[in-house]
């Protein structure tokens, strides 16, 4: 599903990441976890094709067999669209549209008709419990919905991969809890891949492996058995 081999990546003279090797199967759900500044989020960038690594290292990057290595920035935009999901901490949905709205954004972004795209946001919506809050904007819903509706959000290209940044880290704990047993319930109807950077111990030793990164390496990949 997701392979990374020699992963580099600079910020001035600052080595972010430092020859990152990477797989992850589908279906797997795999948490990252380290200290602040280890190069977690800049990983996940990465793998959301929102950053590139260093070109000079001899790398490797393909999601779903797409190596991503030489691709036009055109397809690579494409690519992001159809094949990668994401859910943020602050959910970024935009605050003057509808939930069903902010839904059908990407959905829109990849040419999809207006019925095609409305009928797969409410079925999503309705899976996820908010078919009673579809017309409703962002700041008339709770902070546990609007995280729900941004995961509908991420659904509704069916991509290869859902990437998620502390999805649970704005959240309240019995937010964060339902939140996190959603995840094993896509993954376990649908096959949903996951990666989630996470500071939320909690989340991180519910899933199928964690990976801990520091000093922009992984430095402990353990499989986890999930009770």
């Amino acid at each position: 599903m997701i392979v990374t081999k020699n992963i580099h990546k600079y910020y001035g003279d600052v080595e972010v990441l430092k020859g990152v090797d990477l797989e992850i199967k589908k279906g797997e759900i795999v948490a990252i976890v380290g200290p602040s500044g280890a190069g977690k989020t800049t990983l996940l960038q990465i793998l959301g094709t929102l950053d590139k690594p260093l070109k000079e290292q001899n790398f490797e990057l393909s999601i779903n067999n797409i190596s991503l290595k030489n691709i036009s920035d055109k397809a690579l935009s494409q690519f992001r669209n159809q094949q990668v999901g994401f859910i943020f901490q602050f959910h970024q949905l935009l605050p003057e549209f509808t939930a069903l709205e902010n839904v059908c954004i990407p959905a829109f972004i990849a040419k999809k008709s207006k019925k095609e795209a409305e009928t797969k946001a409410k079925e999503l919506l309705d899976f996820l419990g908010l078919s009673h809050r579809i017309h409703h904007k962002p700041n008339e819903l709770s902070g546990g919905e609007q995280q729900r509706v941004a995961v509908a959000r991420a659904l509704i290209n069916n991509p290869s991969v859902i990437l998620a940044d502390e999805p649970s880290g704005n959240l309240d704990s019995s937010s964060a809890k339902n939140l996190h047993e959603l995840f094993f319930k896509l993954r376990d109807e649908f096959g949903q891949t996951f990666v989630i950077v996470t500071h939320n111990n909690e989340l991180a030793n519910m899933v199928d492996r964690k990976l801990t990164m520091k000093d922009g390496k992984i430095i402990e990949n353990v499989t986890l058995t999930r009770k």
